[in-house]
């Protein structure tokens, strides 16, 4: 995703679904990101240096979260909208029969972690 894309959505609340799998603060394992687009940050900015043509040079602020732009596969504007962060029921055919079972939300609440800041 471009930064001048995501740098529309400032001050919005945005889902962020990511490239890969990452660890939150709480042992958790996620593929999204939930908060407030605070910021849009060079590398200088977010590092302190200036990183070379094979890195990534921007980063998104989102609650009390960083991520780095090559790591931002989609950003949805949720402004307004309700967004499930808890448990959600998943469903599944298992030996040929319907199985749900109660899974842990996969999106990570930075809003949360910033509210702590």
């Amino acid at each position: 995703m471009m930064e001048s894309q995501v740098s529309q959505m400032l001050n919005q609340d945005i889902l962020v679904t990511t490239d890969g799998w990452f660890i939150g603060h709480d042992g958790g394992e996620y593929r999204g990101v939930y908060g407030k687009l605070t910021a849009i940050h060079t590398d200088e900015q977010a590092l302190g240096v200036k990183t070379n043509a094979k890195s990534t040079n921007w980063y998104a602020q989102v609650g009390g979260m960083l991520i780095a732009g090559c790591q931002i596969h989609y950003a949805i504007n949720c402004q307004g909208k309700d967004v499930n962060l808890y448990e959600f029921v998943h469903e599944c055919i298992h030996n040929g029969k319907g199985v749900k079972t109660k899974q842990s939300s996969r999106i990570y609440n930075a809003n949360f972690e910033a509210e702590k800041l």
